[in-house]
């Protein structure tokens, strides 16, 4: 009966394909380098059945990257950051980095086999939700201003990975990545102790520099 095999099929090949990139995020992430086969091993699959799915290697590393991008997103996007920016930022540091710790080894994966450019759109969403975060903090006066927003996201960002990156390496402990990470971004982003500025205040850089020479 062609009306129940064929749903029966639909599902057979989604199943078959979350199994696969699941099997995709834990090989890439413990190997950028791992191949279709160490995946396909892993996956409990054949390569016929791998590449039935996904023509290309890049196009399974996408794939394994958008997974966990999205799952990123499912948990951040339930983080209350509400009130005051820079104990938001904490909370968002505390429940990032680990996400970060998996998607720098998968950004490591796909950097050669993806465009600069398609990696900057998957990242859109993070680096967006930083940057109303950053900004916020300006408003408030919590957050410098003599520094380019696009810099501090940056920052944030560069910062995140290093210290996955670090975990993984074994020279920072992961009890100690929370604390470390939070510590070194909280003060990259203070407000200088020679500028700090009244809440509300959103002037530029410039404006600062002005103002120092005026007095």
């Amino acid at each position: 009966m062609p009306t129940v095999s064929r749903p029966r099929r639909r599902a057979d090949a989604e199943r078959s394909i979350a199994n696969i990139v699941s099997a995709a995020r834990t090989c890439l992430s413990n190997d950028p380098d791992a191949t279709t086969d160490d995946i396909a091993k892993a996956a409990g699959v054949g390569r016929m059945t791998l590449y039935g799915h996904f023509r290309t290697r890049p196009e399974l590393v996408e794939a394994a990257l958008v997974d966990a991008l999205r799952a990123g997103e499912a948990t951040l996007s339930t983080l209350d950051l509400a009130g005051d920016a820079r104990a938001a930022l904490t909370r968002l540091l505390e429940s990032s980095w680990s996400l970060v710790a998996e998607s720098a080894a998968l950004v490591a994966a796909a950097r050669g086999v993806l465009p600069a450019g398609r990696l900057r759109e998957l990242h859109g969403a993070p680096a967006e939700r930083v940057e109303e975060l950053l900004l916020r903090g300006q408003e408030q006066g919590v957050i410098r201003i003599d520094l380019p927003i696009a810099w501090l996201v940056s920052a944030v960002h560069y910062m995140l990975k290093g210290a996955a990156e670090e975990e993984r390496a074994g020279r920072i402990g992961s009890a100690d990545v929370a604390r470390v990470i939070t510590a070194t971004v909280q003060s990259i982003v203070a407000v200088p102790a020679l500028d700090v500025h009244s809440p509300g205040r959103t002037s530029g850089p410039r404006e600062a520099d002005e103002g120092a020479v005026a007095t």
